[in-house]
């Protein structure tokens, strides 16, 4: 056991070059995505619930959904009282988004790193998205039928401030 232990420390080392990178906790968020997955699965089976059959709409729904639920969630100011413990604000990175740095060591980091990365929020918020469509499809369509008009208010928004500053020379 202590020459697994001595090999797994020996890669982390290698891996890391002298930086601090929370290998263990990723790996520890990665059995939390998979033990979270396999849960959804199994109870949908234990329930008689399948995979819903996905039309090209539900596929386009889902994307513009998992795209802007991904960035209000890592970027939003409003929901950065749920990245606080995990983040510290560092000013304004966009319309309607902030820059925040992780804090922290370990688990509070690897987490930090995963709520301000709408790229890695994406893989999460997808997964919610198919575990809605099998448990409360519905539901699931009418939530992501909101953010969809959401994401297209906030390009209209931008198209209308880039023309009003046009307008204006």
């Amino acid at each position: 056991m202590d020459s697994v232990i001595d090999t797994v420390r020996g890669q982390e080392r290698e891996y890391s070059q002298g930086e601090e990178r929370p290998l263990k906790s990723y790996a520890g968020t990665l059995v939390t995505y998979g033990v979270a997955v396999g849960a959804a699965t199994m109870i949908a089976r234990l329930t008689g619930r399948r995979a819903p059959r996905l039309g090209l709409w539900d596929v386009a729904l889902m994307t513009v959904t998992t795209h802007k639920l991904s960035r209000t969630l890592s970027k939003d100011p409003v929901t950065s009282p749920l990245r606080a413990p995990f983040t510290r604000y560092k000013g304004t990175a966009g319309p309607a988004e902030l820059a925040e740095e992780v804090r922290g060591r370990g688990v509070k980091h690897a987490i930090g790193e995963l709520i301000t990365c709408p790229f890695c929020m994406a893989q999460w918020v997808g997964t919610a998205y198919a575990v809605g469509m099998t448990f409360a499809p519905d539901a699931t369509r009418l939530a992501g039928a909101t953010m969809t008009a959401v994401a297209g208010a906030d390009w209209l928004q931008l198209v209308y401030a880039r023309l009003q500053r046009s307008a204006e020379g």
